[in-house]
């Protein structure tokens, strides 16, 4: 009776293809993040019909210092502007947000490399790298979900500074009831909402998995001319 012979000798199969999608939403998560630029706009229009139609264009962005950006907007009662400032410094989850992305990015980029051209150095002891492996991912998987709270709560308290509404509580002409201020675009936050849904989902790629190799039974016709 045939019995199939088990080979020790291990298959090396390369699970690779799951580190693409963490180097991935790395690179989103501070791309979007790093790279954000929005502007808000929002009209006066006076009583006295001096200065109506005034548009005002607020830019900010990366690393979201709002304290520093200013504008100017007309006092209806004088033929003058006033320079106003955003509220708020929302720079440290900002930069916290980005180091983590950009930390995570490299490691997962330096895990590749070692993973595809020193497989051997890498194998020769098992217990090893998989010890290393697996706290250096504890670590970033804690950093990654600090970081991504921070930044989702920021995030938030960021668009709140930034609505055209809130804005124009700080304009005095629209504190003024004769005076009639709207707001006539709103910021985009689709990139930086992408940030927010891609952090989860980043970690290091996956070990390499080794399954014994067991052939299967020889076809024989035997079986066939016994029937």
């Amino acid at each position: 009776k045939w019995r199939p012979r088990k080979i020790n000798r291990p298959i090396k199969t390369p699970d690779l293809c799951s580190s693409l999608p963490p180097t991935i939403f790395a690179i989103c998560a501070f791309a979007t993040c790093g790279g954000y630029y929005g502007q808000l706009q929002v009209k006066v229009d006076c009583a006295d019909r001096r200065q109506s139609n005034h548009s005002i264009n607020i830019k900010f962005g990366y690393p979201f210092r709002l304290q520093e950006v200013h504008f100017k907007a007309p006092l209806c009662e004088a033929k003058r502007d006033e320079v106003l400032f955003l509220d708020g410094d929302f720079s440290s989850a900002s930069h916290f947000f980005l180091t983590v992305g950009v930390f995570s990015f490299l490691y997962s980029l330096l895990a590749t490399i070692v993973y595809v051209f020193y497989q051997n150095k890498y194998l020769k002891n098992n217990r090893g790298p998989l010890v290393q492996d697996f706290f250096i991912t504890v670590i970033f998987s804690f950093m990654w979900l600090v970081s991504s709270s921070c930044w989702a709560k920021t995030l938030s308290e960021v668009k709140m500074a930034t609505n055209p509404t809130q804005v124009l509580l700080l304009i005095s002409a629209c504190r003024a009831p004769e005076n009639k201020c709207t707001a006539t675009q709103q910021p985009l936050w689709s990139r930086l909402n992408t940030s927010v849904v891609g952090m989860p989902s980043t970690n290091k790629p996956t070990r390499l998995k080794h399954k014994p190799f067991t052939p299967a039974a020889p076809f024989s016709t035997s079986r066939f001319l016994a029937l």
